[in-house]
């Protein structure tokens, strides 16, 4: 018999009430395992608690190689293995009383400012700001584009404080703050704010054809609200509908998917227990978690259990997931789109290109002056992000040729003269090297791609009972 599960309608006050009865009980544990620190987390289950837990982990720059993830009910229970992009252990005691205070029920007031010193730096969402005035655009992309748009800005004295930009199938989407050329701070005039909208949309619609999706919007800052910058840009890439042309790679059986390095998709229904189960397999990267989880937030799906692993340079993850009506996937439409939406978010940070790494003096229209020297050597920008501290502005570019092939070394030469202060080549591509103790496992032979691969299901409820056992309840 299919089961229909009960979605109760929970009070936004009441909910607020169980959280403040019951906060979230964090356990930083750098004893059970030599190579990693265990992030344990239980508390009262809310909607979209697991993205929020997993966006402090991932706005700290940390590596999550595995996670157990648990939440039928009313209770939510979490543990993730955690180590800095060195691959060494979290031991730096404000860096710990940091992730204590940001994943527990302070989270809604933020972190103290005395906690953020003692870590010796401000943890905020990339490029986020609530003090300027943000822009978002999406569109066609086409080589130049941010050049243009930047170059207005200038052109207008608009003083470009921080701006990302990520592009994906023909599709781009950028956030840029920006404040007042003339007397700092944000733009607050109404007929301003109107008239370098109206010079943008004439920017952004030149090249458009007949029907494409496109738009422009200026909004001046609102007090006490807090935007995720990598959060709102994967919602603009989704309703750029960037997602449409995915396919990821169905051939082959298993021998075929442990060697294959595409993205592989499968969705299934488990109707003894109501959910319906994901496994995604892709390259391991930073903050691929994060952007799978953002993706099944978006369209609206809660997650109930799950399992997330890497192995060398990849990665399985395992949801057990319902609609928020309590409803699984049951039609094929719906698998089909889920299947496009994952892709896109593991696609859309794994571009391909050169990537430049620059710190140069902060100065009126430097953006547009980086983004000419690009277009006028033949680049072009396949993703961005810069942002301004006081006389320094540091940012990064990944760049291919105009046809978006490998960008020619010589032209590379060139921007680097032309713009000045710090400009460093990355070579390897966008993606996470293998930790100390991947590499460690894999040479000493224990990791066997050809052998049969377990379900990541099957692993988490074995382990969940072993795990849980290290949660003590908590009491009012």
């Amino acid at each position: 018999m299919e089961i229909t599960a009960y979605q109760p309608c929970i009070n936004a006050e009441f909910e607020s009430l169980i959280e403040r009865i019951y906060p979230p009980r964090v356990c930083i544990d750098n004893e059970t395992y030599q190579d990693c620190t265990l992030v344990k987390v239980d508390s009262a289950n809310k909607q979209g608690i697991l993205l929020e837990m997993v966006q402090v982990l991932t706005d700290l720059d940390l590596v999550i190689s595995k996670s157990y993830i648990s939440s039928d009910g009313g209770w939510f229970m979490e543990v993730f293995h955690v180590t800095d992009q060195l691959g060494s252990k979290l031991t730096d005691e404000g860096l710990i009383l940091y992730i204590q205070q940001a994943l527990c029920v302070n989270r809604r007031r933020g972190v103290s400012k005395e906690l953020q010193t003692c870590l010796r730096r401000e943890v905020r969402p990339p490029y986020a700001s609530t003090d300027h005035t943000a822009m978002e655009i999406t569109g066609t992309d086409r080589p130049g584009l941010l050049s243009e748009i930047s170059a207005v800005l200038s052109k207008l004295e608009c003083h470009v404080t921080a701006a990302v930009l990520w592009t994906h199938n023909n599709r781009v989407a950028s956030i840029i703050y920006m404040e007042d050329g003339f007397q700092g701070g944000p733009i607050t005039d109404p007929k301003r704010i109107a008239h370098v909208q109206e010079q943008l949309e004439n920017v952004v619609e030149a090249h458009h054809g007949v029907g494409e999706r496109r738009s422009v919007r200026l909004t001046a800052p609102a007090p006490g609200q807090k935007t995720h910058t990598g959060r709102r840009l994967h919602q603009l890439m989704y309703a750029n509908m960037d997602h449409e042309p995915c396919q990821g790679c169905n051939g082959g059986g298993l021998a075929h998917r442990n060697s294959c390095t595409q993205i592989h998709v499968s969705i299934e229904s488990c109707k003894e227990k109501g959910y319906s189960v994901v496994n995604v397999r892709s390259r391991d990267r930073p903050k691929l978690l994060f952007d799978t989880l953002c993706a099944l937030t978006d369209m609206q799906y809660v997650v109930f259990h799950a399992a997330v692993s890497s192995k060398g340079t990849m990665a399985d993850q395992e949801y057990f997931i319902r609609q928020q009506d309590g409803c699984t996937l049951d039609t094929e439409s719906e698998r089909h789109k889920l299947t496009q939406c994952l892709i896109a978010a593991i696609e859309r940070r794994a571009s391909h290109g050169v990537m430049l790494d620059i710190c140069t003096h902060n100065r009126m229209g430097l953006l547009s002056n980086v983004t000419r020297s690009f277009r006028e050597n033949g680049l072009s920008i396949s993703r961005a992000e810069i942002g301004t501290d006081g006389d320094k502005a540091v940012g990064s570019f990944l760049v291919t040729d105009a046809s978006g092939y490998e960008a020619n070394p010589r032209a590379i030469e060139e921007v680097k003269k032309e713009i000045g202060g710090s400009v460093v080549v990355v070579n390897k591509p966008p993606g996470r090297t293998p930790s100390v103790s991947s590499i460690s496992r894999a040479s000493s032979g224990s990791i066997d791609e050809d052998k049969p691969r377990f379900s990541l299901g099957s692993l988490f409820w074995s382990q969940l009972e072993r795990l849980s056992s290290n949660f003590s309840s908590i009491r009012s």
